[in-house]
């Protein structure tokens, strides 16, 4: 008995998926970028229904992102079992513009999923998305893709390969160029299976747009020659209608069955090629042809229903979309740009039942601000917080926010105006250009204060109450759609988050008291 999922199995921003089963397990690893904890972590028993798990880099020492560039961070991280270990290998990105890439990768384990995870080895930064291969010999190998600044030269270089010591913790012998990647170019994001005798090459090509596309290559020998899919390529959205866009990215597994499936990123888009959700994480079922190639069920086009096998029903824990700050610790769907939860700007303990950020760096820094946001995962979605928050200067600033990066996101924030007093209004920064497009509403001057944000697809409405009952429009509709990938003169990777921020631009850290926050979603 067989039955379908409807993809993308992880709306919302889940880029980049790495795939693996253990046992009757499966998991998923996804990029997270400049956001903390590093990358997301998701378990199923049936291939449907995913639960979120721990985060494995909550530590400033498996990850230091202070500073680290707009859709820097966690790229592509890769998650392998062997020798009774999960092996995640993930890179931090430091720079990206110009011709260079500081690529750091780096290797953690544990023996359980959930953790503890192991302080990190880094391994090189010669290119990013690096992946660790085990043989069935006991070695281990690193691929990774090759990053060439020279002018001339074609910057995607190929897929190398250097074998990993365990004992030595650390890379040893030779660097070898095993793929240079087809006329699709951009080639990355390798990854190695071994199948009847050939070693195949999943890669990623032709870039992370509209183009982009799953390669599968392969060779009796891990050192290549590899031989391209005569088909090639083996995944890609072809048409410009198709519901799910930009496929490319995978990984692939085996069920305890002996089916196969190609987990892949893709894309959503709302208005004029923007997809805000960003980029999310799907499931192709696939079969091998009698020349052994793989191939994806019902052509190289992701599929929006696909069928997976009657596998153990898996009930995951959902963390309630409900909260209310009274748990002993965030819950994991709660992220933070580039620095740890810690308790010098953020608590749930200080107050009980409330969420305190003490005022942090303006929403352009690249290093510590105090913003503790979710993914939105629907096109229809409506927040809703309750803050109490007492500015004494204009600096000071605390409220509800949709966040993309430090050039786009639209604020509905609580400040202090020399005139007014405490009061209400809408700053949106649209490519980095800064607006003001409702300037200031007088509040009372004590009391808590109700912000309400609704969404339906590209269009955001704000509201705010002063009882939490009787509720009032405050400006017009936002157009979200520059909340993307796809509205930015330089290519960026991440996706539209929600939630609660606080700045104090005088330094004096001044807390922003939250008593709760809603999010429900519609379609």
């Amino acid at each position: 008995m067989t039955k379908k999922i409807v993809n993308p199995v992880l709306p919302g921003f889940h880029p980049d998926p790495s795939i693996l089963r253990v046992g009757d397990d499966y998991f998923i690893a996804t990029s997270t970028f400049e956001w903390f904890p590093g990358v997301e972590l998701y378990h199923s028993k049936d291939l449907e229904h995913w639960e979120l798990l721990p985060s494995p880099l909550q530590r400033r020492s498996q990850l230091d992102m202070i500073g680290n560039i707009d859709s820097g961070g966690v790229w592509a991280p890769c998650l392998s079992y062997s020798d009774g270990l999960f092996y995640l290998i993930y890179t931090d990105m430091k720079s990206r513009t110009g011709a260079y890439k500081d690529s750091h990768n780096y290797l953690v384990t544990a023996e359980n999923i959930e953790g503890p995870w192991s302080e990190p080895i880094y391994l090189n930064s010669s290119g990013f998305d690096p992946s660790l291969f085990h043989d069935e010999d006991g070695s281990k190998w690193l691929l990774n893709m090759l990053w060439d600044y020279r002018s001339g030269n074609h910057s995607f270089a190929g897929i190398v390969i250097q074998q990993y010591s365990p004992e030595k913790r650390r890379l040893v012998g030779p660097v070898t160029n095993v793929f240079k990647g087809t006329e699709l170019g951009v080639t990355e994001a390798p990854h190695v299976y071994k199948r009847n005798g050939y070693y195949y090459l999943v890669t990623a090509e032709g870039g992370t747009g509209y183009e982009h596309a799953v390669t599968i290559a392969r060779s009796p020998s891990l050192f290549g020659p590899y031989e391209v899919d005569p088909t090639n390529p083996v995944l890609t959205s072809h048409r410009t209608d198709a519901y799910l866009q930009k496929g490319g990215h995978g990984s692939l597994v085996e069920t305890q069955q002996g089916e196969w499936y190609l987990a892949h990123l893709c894309g959503r888009p709302v208005k004029d090629g923007r997809c805000i959700l960003g980029r999310e994480t799907a499931l192709q079922k696939c079969y091998w042809t009698s020349d052994d190639w793989i191939r994806v069920e019902g052509g190289s086009s992701p599929q929006t229903e696909v069928e997976i096998p009657d596998l153990e029903e898996f009930l995951p824990q959902q963390e309630e979309n409900v909260d209310d700050f009274t748990g002993e610790n965030l819950k994991h769907h709660w992220k933070s740009l580039r620095r740890p939860f810690t308790n010098d700007w953020v608590s749930i303990k200080e107050r009980e039942g409330y969420l305190r950020l003490k005022g942090g760096e303006s929403l352009n820094s690249l290093h510590r601000q105090s913003l503790l946001a979710r993914r939105l995962d629907s096109f229809e979605a409506e927040v809703e917080t309750c803050l109490e928050f007492s500015p004494e200067y204009f600096q000071q600033m605390a409220g509800l926010i949709f966040y993309y990066d430090t050039e786009d996101h639209v604020y509905l924030n609580v400040s202090h105006d020399e005139e007014m007093g405490r009061c209400l209004g809408i700053i949106e920064t649209t490519a980095g250009k800064y607006e003001e497009i409702v300037r200031k509403i007088s509040l009372p001057e004590e009391g808590p204060i109700y912000l309400k944000g609704i969404v339906n697809r590209e269009r955001l409405q704000f509201y705010y109450s002063t009882d939490g009952e009787e509720w009032e429009k405050i400006g017009g509709e936002a157009d979200i759609s520059h909340l993307s990938d796809d509205n930015a003169d330089y290519i960026r990777f991440t996706g539209t988050f929600t939630g609660m921020c606080s700045q104090d631009l005088s330094g004096a850290g001044t807390p922003a008291d939250f008593k709760y926050f809603h999010y429900t979603t519609g379609k």
